[in-house]
């Protein structure tokens, strides 16, 4: 064992197993740091940062651009600026706490970051159920689509589930709870057993309508795509010639990649808790428990990727967004770029 001794701490490099162990002690306790830990902190702090990055990116595009947008462009927002947040508040605090294996900011922060953390789910599932809403109405009403969802009125929509989402994960700040440190995920979360009703309640009122809706709706959808493609009879030409051109847009494919994914991210986790509720054991592998929260966390930097990939639209308005920032002057070249191809 080697020291370097100062006045009030010491370094010491503590071999008590075959992985490197670095402890700082201090008059008051002393911080652990192990080769796990750094990685796991490492980790964390390069997915907040990348988080961060790829929504101020994707809020900024979306803002920069002028030209004849989808209305579905309200929704995505909405989306980016939940993960934004995730990435400015969440994430960072779990890093000092992954390091040194305990939380160190005190019961108020604990409950602020478990309450903003589930708020932030809950807006992020509900924006899913008014984008699947979305895309039912251009289906189903081609001809009035524009007509019905107005920017204006998806506007609203998204403020009224921003200030509900607010005021219904609100209770458990009220004192009636502790707030728990995860010391696995090295997250906070709020303590929802000792009101087993309003949690039941609240999942209800939070996966029923948006579970229900996100399956009738992309059914019905993609049923009218089969339709179409096998060339069934429907007798309005009108609403076939719509219909067709609606069908055509990429945000259908794209939407439903968003939502499929995000379910997808979380299905680890809900099976294991499934699994430990169902059989009464709960797993004792801190690396699967970490694993599972953050795969379901890293949903907040696929959706840019899976908008590059599948959006033509928000291809465009990148290059867009890029031109404006390397020229240095805002939208001199945009009503050019968007007579452009979206591919070009």
């Amino acid at each position: 064992m080697t020291a370097n001794y100062h006045d009030h701490s010491a370094v010491m490099i503590h071999p008590r197993d075959t992985s490197t162990m670095i402890i700082f002690s201090d008059a008051n306790d002393d911080v652990v740091l192990t080769l796990r830990s750094l990685i796991l902190a490492a980790f964390i702090f390069i997915m907040s940062v990348a988080v961060i990055i790829a929504n101020v990116l994707l809020i900024a595009t979306f803002v920069n651009f002028r030209g004849p947008s989808d209305v579905i462009n309200c929704y995505l927002l909405s989306l980016a600026v939940a993960d934004l947040l995730y990435g400015l508040i969440v994430f960072p605090l779990s890093v000092y706490p992954a390091l040194v294996q305990r939380w160190v900011y005190g019961d108020v922060v604990c409950g602020l970051i478990g309450y903003v953390e589930v708020t932030l789910w809950v807006i992020t599932v509900y924006t899913f159920m008014w984008i699947s809403v979305d895309r039912y109405l251009a289906v189903r009403k081609p001809l009035r689509y524009e007509t019905i969802q107005t920017k204006i009125r998806c506007q609203c929509w998204m403020a009224f589930t921003w200030i509900s989402s607010a005021m219904m994960c609100s209770p458990p700040l009220l004192g009636l709870s502790k707030p728990l440190f995860d010391s696995e995920a090295y997250i906070c979360v709020l303590n929802w057993g000792n009101m087993a009703a309003y949690t039941i309640t609240l999942l209800i009122l939070i996966l029923g309508p948006s579970l229900i809706t996100i399956i009738y709706t992309y059914s019905y959808i993609f049923n009218m795509i089969r339709k179409l493609k096998s060339d069934a009879p429907i007798h309005d030409k009108e609403y076939v010639t719509a219909l067709s051109e609606n069908l055509a847009n990429p945000s259908h494919v794209m939407s439903f990649v968003l939502i499929a994914s995000f379910w997808i991210s979380w299905t680890p986790f809900v099976g294991v808790k499934v699994y430990e509720y169902m059989t009464g054991v709960k797993l004792q592998i801190p690396l699967i428990h970490f694993l599972i929260v953050w795969i379901g966390f890293i949903n907040s930097l696929w959706k840019s990727l899976i908008l590059i990939f599948l959006s033509p639209q928000f291809r465009l308005a990148l290059r867009i967004f890029c031109m404006t920032i390397c020229c240095r002057y805002k939208g001199r070249m945009q009503a050019e770029l968007i007579d452009m191809e979206a591919d070009d």
